[in-house]
This record gives C-alpha cells, structure tokens and sequence, in this order.
C-alpha cells in the first residue's frame, strides 16, 4: 500500500522478547523463566560433551549471557586478526541441569535463545534440537517431547567461533544473549505470534489492527475457543477490548482484530509513549495463556522533496551507527550497559540508531522503544559474495531466508524500527546476481511487513552499474559516504527518498591533538605510507583527521542540513568499538571512529553534536592547557545560544568569535603559557555561559566518580565509575598514564575495566588498569544481595580514593 504515489502514513508498532513476560492466573497460564543462572562452560572441544550422563563436574560455573573472547588475551596472532579485535575464538560448550515439576506435566516447553555467537547446535537429554550458524538470529526450539517429568534434564550447547576471520568487527564468543525457558498450556499464542499495525490514525481515533496466531495441541477439537484482546494504557486501564470465537481446523489458525483507541497518544522521539496489547485465549470459558506486546502509535513518512516527518512533523534523523559490542564487558548483553550507551547518545541529540550490521538484541529495540529512538534495523554484511573467508557468505544459501523471516517476525511491532536494511555495502551490488537478490530480499520483508520502508547501505548508488540500488527492490535510497553525490540525488532518483546509511568515517583519539587544526589528515595516506602518520597510533581529536572515503563531522553534518530532501544521517560511529583499528595495525585493536570512547568518555566532538542537535546550553572548549613553552596551540570552542565567544588568557582577552554561516566552531591559535583559559559566550553581549580550562600541576590524587550511585541488587545491575588522575587543585592532568588498582568489598564484583586507549593491552577483566590521559573507568556490577559496595582506587605516588555504592 505504501507503494502508492501518495503520501502514505507509515505506522509501527512492538512486541519484544523482554516485554514478552506474562502475567498469571492461579492456573499459570504462561511462563517466560530466565534461563541464564547456573550454566556449566568449558573451552575446547570434548568429546560426547552432548550425552545427559557426561561429566562435567569440573567445568567452570558461570551465568549467561557470556562472552568468552574478550576474558583472552590480545596477540597478533589471534586468527580473527586486529579487525576482529585481536582476541581468540575458539569452540565452547555449555551444559546447565534442571528439572521440571510434575505440575507441569502435560504442559509445553520451549528454549529460546536471544542469541549465540556462532553455529550453535543444542542438545535436551542427548537429543539434538538443531543448529544456527549466524551468531544474530534469535531461535527457539521446542523441547517438550525429550524432558524427563519430574526429573532431571540437561541441555547442551556447542558454540563454534574457530574458523576465523568471519567478522569485520569484534564478535564475541558463546551464548552472549539470554537464554528463556518457556512454558504453555496446550493452546497458546505462536513465538513472535502478534503482528499490530495501526492502518488509520487521527487525532481522535486509532485504529489497531491486531493479527494473532494460535497454535492448538489439544487432542480433542470439542472446546469452546476463544480469544480476548484487550490495549491497556502505560497505567493499566483498558481503553479498548475485543473478543473472538474460533474454531481451529488445524495446528494453527490467524486471527484479525480490530481495535478502537480513542484520542490516540502518539509515540515520538520527545514522548515514547507506550500502551500494550493483551492478548488472552480462552478455552471453555477458562483462560489459558496470555500474551503480552507493548504497543506506540505513530506514524511517519519519507518525502522525495521534503525529507523525513514523524506524526506530521518535519525533522531530521540524527543517528549513529553501533556495533554490539560493550567494550571492556564485550558481546555478553548487559541492558544497564546497553541503557548507558543509548543515554549518552541521547543527550548528545541523537534520535536514530542503525544496527550495524546485524540484528540486534532485543533489548536494544526494547531501551530505543522506551527511550524514543528510531531505528534502522539491518540483517547482513553480506550476501552470496563474502567480504571474509568464512563468513556469512558460506551460509547464505540455506539460510538467509529464515534468518531474514526471523529478523522481521520478532522486530516488526517495535515502534522504534521506522526502516528495514537488508544488507551493508554488500559486494553483489557490483554484479547482476545483486538485483535478483535484492528483489528476493525484500519480498522476504513484505511478506511479512508492509508498512516500513525497505534500504540497504549502498557504495556509489548513483552508478549505473549498481545493481542494487536499481533494482526497483528498495523504497529509499541509503548512501553511503560520496557526500559530493548529494547534489545529483533529486536527478539520480527521480521521485525516491534519500537517506544517508552512513557518513563520517572521521579519526579521534580522546585528548590527543595534533597541530594545526585546520591542517587535514587522511589516512591511511595514499599509498598506506604508515610513516606519515602518528608513532604513538594516536589521530587528533580535533575535527581534522579521517579516512580517505570518509568526510570530517562537520562537512557531513553541514551536508545534511544543506539538503531538504536529506532525511537523515547515519554517523560511523556513535561509540567506539572493539575491532577495525583504522587507520593502523597493531598493536592497536579498536577504532578511532567513534565520537564517544570504547570506556564511554566523550570525545570533544561530543559537545559539537550536542550544540547542533539539543536545546541545551554549550560552551566547550578544548584542548587541555599543559604545553610546552614556545607551543602555538589552535584552542577550539562549540557553542550555541549565544552569537559569539571572547576568549580570555590569564585575564588578558584574546578576542571575541563568531561563527560563519555553515560552521560550527570558532578557533583562536593562542601562543602558550601557562594558567587559566576561560571562555565567555554572549548573545548580544549578556552573558550565556561560561567555560575553564586550567594548567595542571603534578599527579596528587584519584577521584573517583559513579554514574550511579545507587543501583539494584540484582546480581545484573552495574556502575560505571571514572576514576579521574587529579592534581591537588582538582585539575584533572591530561597526560596522566598511573596504573590504578581498584577493589572492592560487599556485595558486588568488578565486571571489568578499561581507559578508552585503542592500543592498550591490559585484560578487560583485571582489577587495575593503566590511566590513558588522565581517565579510567571501572565497572562494578551487583552479585544479588543489598547493601554497600566499597570500591576503592589506589596507584602508587597518589592519595587514594574511595566510594559507596548502594545496592537495593
């Protein structure tokens, strides 16, 4: 429908595994338990491992999700190479025993899986479920016919990461994502068994269309069958509810249902709102499973002209591109470290997400949802034609359609998904066989969703010999890099919207600067003469590096705003990750991409978003103020709210700045001494805002600072915390490298550590670390029981520092 030469309203809405928990009856009507705790794990290959009888007594204990790379350690030598992060691969196995009540008999059991990173086989009591080679799918299997009632059970899981490189990026390793033990009666909603859309929105009505799947194992047909639907509120009050009779001829049956919801309350990226839709089956007048999918009306629409809007409202998408990773916990999914990484971007002005280059866990989708973020959601890195030796490419003939069908049948209710990617910079758009596959991609996606839009990240697709992107198989046209390629857009693609997939590409290292500021970088160089670059492996965090293909952040933003038709952008990156160490090789072994740093500190860019893209006041000024005598240091500043910056030295005005249209900074080059730089913006001479930056003196102290002071005693919950190297004025020192023991006591465990250095090669996972200028982080998590978490931070020739965490 949305085909149409129309301006069609495009409307989502969500279902998700975390929301998927289901309230009960006295009959427990459905069950979702979390499977993580307890699983036995061992790093290597043994054989029988399978077998309910093996012995695995001595294999270590652990909860999932669990990430077994990034415990290794980092070496050239690691086949997954600097691209792959340099840590090892492998092949594990997991084993977890347990049992099932003989209340439960007669009821149906399912194992889901969020996720395993990579071809996972699973085995209940030596039977062997099945296998997923690609590490992103969620899958599940039923395992009702193999249990042992009221007895003991055991489930095994083989995990094979060993035929390397199969990333461009760090991976991870194991059963990364939770694991879910379900349980139902025998006539219950399917997995992934809704599909809510919302084909007519007003201000005063929303109409909700709801599709349900009901799978029927009853052995007798003779029953009453019926099925409630109900939308509750975010209060819990039902504001609509329908009720079906059906009779199922067969396995299953689908269901359609149409719902009113009187002045709807929209979901948008200033108000995620969110109702819920309750689903519950009856069966002879007695309720039998209840299902449960959150709900956010809205609708959205991509104009040739006009560019993107959201409930009628024009804007601009300003997303990042992320990789899963979560630096030093790796690919193990953490929802507060996933939260952590989605609030900063928040606050910097993001409001999209692209799931590079894979399915996400369903959290992300769950925290874009709840937190207002819209998100292009992608599938593969590649199709038919690998980009590595063993990558997807060797699945894709068996696989991709079901690993596609699943991407779409467990994300299509989140309103956060506004647009579907079925592939990245995709080697087969280069050939033929990339438009018959495009097109057999995308009806995968219809088939099963119609009311997103349909992309894939493209190189060039102004190129006639593009396959891909004249396929007629996509509904918007994603560019990747080719900024100079915007202007031709309109003439290029006549009446086609545009999007950029992904832009920037520019290099940082956090508080390394390089001079002149306006003198550019970009490398690697023509030619990869390696010596022309930084020693150190260090790229200067002024805006004045990048990669050859790419633009520095303010050419690709100005290019952006320049063009109405622009729906948005796509940053690479919003944080750095583990991997892809451009523009060097080792020993560095993350990258330099993002505009926040694998340890989650800001970068300087940080604040030129934040200035552009909020309503909140900036003033930042940057770099640091230790130099050496006879230094001529460029000093930059990001400001908004204000028409210009008086920059000020020991007291003496250096002048005041404003910015040039299209710009987005001010800069003074300031003959270095040392003392205080401060700097005043004004908006038509009142004061705005004021900003500091002062010469540090010798290394005195540790500061220890959380992001939260008090988190919940849930054996997952975690506290960032920075541990600043400080003089004894409070000034942090910018080249300050101590190595920083951290420990702790109560009910809490450090879950890692790191300093945001992409060369570093301390473990994740020791209790100290080295400072890289002057920061380091230290991540503590709750073990499960309430009361005060002591950390404390000690380096040699520094005063110490301490603090509490409460665990409730």
């Amino acid at each position: 429908m949305f085909l149409a030469k129309k301006f069609v309203i495009f409307t989502i809405i969500l279902t998700s595994a975390l929301f998927q928990s289901f309230s009960l009856s006295a009959q427990q009507l459905r069950t979702k338990e979390n499977f993580d705790a307890d699983w036995r794990f061992f790093l290597g290959d043994p054989v029988g491992a399978e077998r309910p009888q093996f012995d695995d007594h001595s294999w270590r204990l652990l909860n999932v999700p669990h990430d077994w790379s990034i415990e290794g350690k980092f070496s050239r030598d690691n086949p997954a190479g600097t691209g792959g992060g340099a840590l090892p691969g492998g092949v594990g196995w997991y084993r977890k025993t347990f049992t099932v009540s003989e209340a439960d008999r007669g009821k149906l059991f399912f194992i889901d899986f969020d996720g395993v990173y990579m071809d996972s086989r699973v085995w209940i009591n030596g039977h062997f479920l099945g296998e997923r080679p690609y590490g992103y799918s969620s899958f599940e299997y039923e395992i009702t016919p193999y249990l042992h009632i009221g007895g003991k059970n055991v489930i095994a899981v083989r995990v094979d990461n060993s035929h390397q490189p199969n990333s461009r990026w760090y991976s991870g390793s194991g059963i990364y994502r939770h694991v879910w033990l379900v349980r139902t009666q025998r006539c219950y909603v399917d997995h992934w068994g809704t599909y809510v859309t919302t084909p007519q929105i007003t201000r005063d009505v929303a109409t909700v269309r709801v599709q349900t799947t009901i799978r029927n194992r009853l052995e007798s047909s003779a029953h009453h069958f019926q099925l409630e639907t109900r939308i509750e509120d975010d209060a819990g009050k039902t504001i609509a509810s329908q009720r079906t009779s059906f009779t199922p001829q067969t396995d299953s049956i689908i269901l359609t249902q149409q719902l009113m919801v009187p002045r709807p309350h929209l979901w948008s990226t200033d108000d995620p709102y969110l109702y819920r839709v309750v689903s519950r089956v009856w069966v002879d007048n007695k309720p039998v499973d209840e299902y449960i999918t959150p709900l956010g009306i809205r609708h959205f629409h991509f104009d040739p002209q006009t560019g993107f809007s959201l409930n009628g409202k024009p804007m601009k998408i300003w997303g990042v591109c992320d990789h899963h990773d979560l630096g030093c916990l790796g690919a193990a999914i953490n929802e507060r470290a996933l939260e952590r990484q989605l609030d900063m971007l928040k606050q910097m002005g993001v409001n999209g997400l692209r799931t590079s280059h894979n399915p996400p866990a369903p959290e992300l989708l769950d925290l874009c949802d709840r937190m207002g973020i819209l998100v292009m959601d992608e599938a593969f890195d590649c199709w038919k034609r690998g980009k590595n030796p063993y990558d997807y490419h060797i699945y894709w003939d068996q696989w991709h359609r079901r690993d596609l069908e699943d991407m779409v049948l467990r994300d299509r209710n989140h309103p956060s998904v506004i647009i579907w990617s079925i592939g990245n910079e995709i080697p087969d758009q280069w050939d033929s066989a990339g438009a018959t596959i495009a097109r057999e991609l995308a009806s995968i996606v219809r088939s099963l969703d119609t009311t997103r839009l349909i992309t894939s990240a493209l190189n060039s697709p102004e190129s006639p010999n593009n396959s891909i992107a004249h396929s007629g198989a996509l509904d918007l046209i994603g560019y990747n890099y080719n900024i100079g390629a915007y202007d031709h857009f309109p003439s290029d693609f006549p009446g086609m919207p545009f999007i950029a997939t992904e832009t920037t590409s520019a290099l940082e290292t956090r508080g390394h600067y390089d001079m002149t500021s306006d003198s550019i970088r970009v490398w690697p160089p023509s030619g990869n003469h390696r010596q022309q670059m930084n020693a150190d492996y260090t790229c200067s965090a002024y805006d004045n590096c990048r990669t050859p293909w790419g633009n520095l952040h303010e050419d690709a933003l100005r290019a952006i705003m320049k063009h109405p038709f622009a729906s948005g952008m796509f940053i690479w990156t919003g944080w750095d990750y583990l991997g892809e160490p451009t523009p060097y090789p080792w020993p560095a072994r993350s990258s330099y991409f993002g505009i926040i740093d694998l340890a989650g500190f800001p970068k300087d860019i940080y604040y030129m978003y934040k200035s552009v893209w909020t309503q909140d006041t900036v003033l930042h000024i940057f770099p640091h103020w230790n130099w050496k005598p006879g230094d001529t240091v460029d000093v930059w500043a990001f400001y908004n709210h204000a028409d210009e910056v008086e920059l000020f030295l020991n007291g003496h005005s250096l002048g005041k700045k404003s910015k040039a249209p299209g710009q987005f900074h001010v800069m003074w080059r300031v003959d270095y001494e040392p003392g205080e730089l401060k700097a005043i913006s004004y908006d038509h001479g009142k004061v705005v805002k004021t900003a500091v930056v002062r010469t540090a003196g010798a290394p005195y102290r540790i500061e220890l600072i959380p992001d939260r002071q008090h988190i919940h005693a849930d054996g997952r919950d975690l506290s960032f915390i920075t541990a600043k190297v400080v003089d004894e004025k409070g000034t942090l020192v910018p080249y300050a490298d101590q190595l920083i023991h951290f420990e702790v006591q109560g009910p809490g465990s450090i879950a890692g550590t790191d300093n945001g250095s992409e060369i570093d090669h301390e473990s994740f996972k020791a209790p100290e670390h080295h400072a890289f200028n002057g920061l380091a982080l230290v991540v503590v998590q709750s073990n499960g029981r309430a009361g005060n978490i002591r950390v404390r931070a000690t380096a040699e020739g520094l005063q110490p520092a301490e603090v509490t965490i409460d665990a409730r």
